[in-house]
């Protein structure tokens, strides 16, 4: 690389962010991350997410030692994920068996597990590009490369190893506000994972400008104009809305979580469902949207009678199901979340947390479980060590949940073909959907009133980028906010705001033909990051020849 006396001024300015010692570096990368999480929701700086990456690059370009860089990326995970995850910690708020405290210090020793993803990806991106021996562009142009096709890929395996964590992908910071795509317009090609991707190149454009010799300056124009054009791209206004053929209503009833799971309230927490719900002409034919964890009753056969007359109303859950039909009317369809039981010689075994749907005559037509469970959520990984060390669950209840199959389409006729994902399943791109049978649209219930002020906004942006990956609309119907329609385009038709009772009444918006990302998923960008490590080493061994 130049010294930094032949170095550009406008590589000077980037340098001065780069501490000459390595202890100063890891608070630099530190720095970074959490720079890099304020492009994400509530914040929306996605220009500091841009930032946040080029700092990154250019304290790689300046490691010696594969251990140094290992470390900068630990860091800058570190940052990032401690900042961006924060709402996580306002879970432990809502439940007594643990202290509050606690939440802060989940956050962090999640981070620690989390940024060994974004330390692999600079590891292995400096590993090929080693930029120590070239020197100059060549060595940080393989740098861009390797570092775009390693981020893909660990941000890929961040999706699905131990479960997964797919929460906040970087691209997500790509994506415009509610009447635009951004450059999540790329999605339906390259996907969420692809998008990262390329947000990781982009960031290396001023670094690779700073370094272009006697086309510095016209470099530099060219990288202002790419900012330019990025940030009209992040404001263009998305496609015009079009209106499908099956009438929705989607209710948002604004039931807090230090209410959601006492049975004392599990009546009046119906009853602002029920009134929110009701048919303004008796011969509505909708489906009616209601979110996870509203509902208290048990609504169907066959468990313990203690149960039901401790849970459900009148005891009954055929008198439970019957008045669920009166609310929804006699050409209505409801979609509500639910907890079943998993009922074993006639005791409790486990719990599932499902989608019910039900008729206006109260007859259940169709069921879905949740397949991607949340770990010490829903379920205590490794109860027989944690729990004798005080360690619970944060959902209440003592019985564990059980995951059910997986994606599946549910065809209802005149009202659709439904996909269901209940809350923390939607932010697993390439998993949302049965590929053998492509739903109409994805119902998305869920309880965001865990997650604070951070929590719900960037739940809602991960859910926009699967209707953009997808082609397909996508209704979230939440317990306190953001509740919304999703066109298949990512533009938010409606919305009811944070804490805010309220319905929404509409078409569905019509799907899109399969994208060619719900043809392949994450093969398109897995493919992508290897077109791109191969360009990187082929720049590697170039520069050799030439040596």
């Amino acid at each position: 690389m130049q010294s930094d006396r032949r170095a550009s001024p406008f590589l000077k300015a980037l340098l001065l962010a780069v501490p000459p010692r390595p202890a100063p570096r890891a608070v630099a990368a530190i720095a970074a991350g959490a720079l890099g999480a304020c492009g994400f929701q509530p914040l929306a700086l996605w220009p500091l997410t841009l930032i946040a990456v080029v700092w990154l690059l250019e304290l790689l370009a300046r490691a010696r030692a594969g251990r140094q860089v290992f470390l900068l990326g630990w860091c800058f995970g570190l940052g990032h994920f401690t900042l961006g995850n924060n709402w996580i910690a306002t879970a432990f708020t809502y439940q007594a068996q643990m202290p509050h405290w606690l939440g802060m210090i989940a956050v962090f020793l999640l981070a620690l597990y989390l940024a060994l993803f974004p330390a692999a990806a600079t590891l292995a991106a400096w590993l090929v590009a080693r930029p120590d021996r070239n020197e100059g562009l060549r060595g940080f142009a393989a740098l861009a490369f390797a570092f775009a096709a390693a981020w893909i890929v660990t941000e890929w395996m961040r999706g699905w190893l131990f479960t997964g964590f797919a929460w906040n992908p970087l691209g997500v910071a790509l994506l415009g506000g509610f009447e635009s795509r951004g450059l999540a317009l790329l999605a339906p090609w390259i996907g969420t994972y692809g998008l990262s991707g390329a947000l990781a190149f982009l960031a290396a454009m001023p670094g690779l400008a700073a370094r272009t010799g006697r086309l510095r300056a016209l470099a530099g124009i060219a990288v202002v104009a790419l900012a330019g054009g990025l940030a009209f791209a992040m404001h263009l206004p998305g496609p015009r809305a079009q209106e499908g053929a099956v009438r929705y209503t989607l209710v948002q009833p604004d039931i807090r979580q230090e209410f959601i799971d006492d049975p004392r309230n599990f009546e009046r927490n119906f009853q602002r469902l029920a009134r929110l719900s009701l048919p303004r002409d008796p011969g509505d034919r909708r489906v009616v949207f209601w979110p996870e964890s509203g509902l208290g009753d048990f609504l169907r056969d066959g468990y313990p009678p203690f149960l039901y007359r401790i849970y459900t109303y009148a005891g009954d859950p055929v008198i439970a199901r019957r008045r669920l039909g009166r609310v929804v009317g006699p050409y209505g369809l409801l979609m509500t979340g639910a907890v079943d039981l998993v009922i074993e010689d006639g005791d409790e075994k486990a719990a599932r947390n499902s989608v019910t749907a039900i008729d206006g005559n109260g007859s259940i037509l169709a069921g879905y479980s949740k397949a991607h469970l949340v770990p010490y959520g829903e379920y205590l990984p490794l109860r027989w060590l944690l729990e004798p060390l005080g360690a619970s669950r944060l959902v209440a209840g003592q019985l564990d949940f059980e995951p059910g199959p997986g994606a599946r389409t549910i065809d209802f006729g005149a009202y659709g073909k439904a996909g269901v994902q209940i809350c923390y399943e939607i932010v697993f791109s390439g998993e949302v959907t049965d590929p053998a049978h492509r739903p109409d649209y994805i119902f998305n219930p869920s309880n965001d009133g865990w997650f604070g002020a951070w929590g719900p906004p960037q739940h809602l942006a991960q859910a926009r980028l699967r209707a953009i990956e997808e082609g397909l609309p996508v209704l979230r119907s939440t317990t306190t906010g953001i509740s919304a329609v999703v066109d298949a385009d990512g533009i938010v038709r409606a919305f009811v705001p944070w804490h805010r009772a309220g319905r929404l009444d509409g078409l569905i918006p019509p799907a899109h033909e399969p994208t060619a990302f719900a043809r392949f998923g994450n093969v398109l960008p897995l493919a992508l990051a290897v077109l791109l490590m191969a360009i990187a080493l082929c720049v590697v061994a170039l520069g050799r020849r030439r040596g």
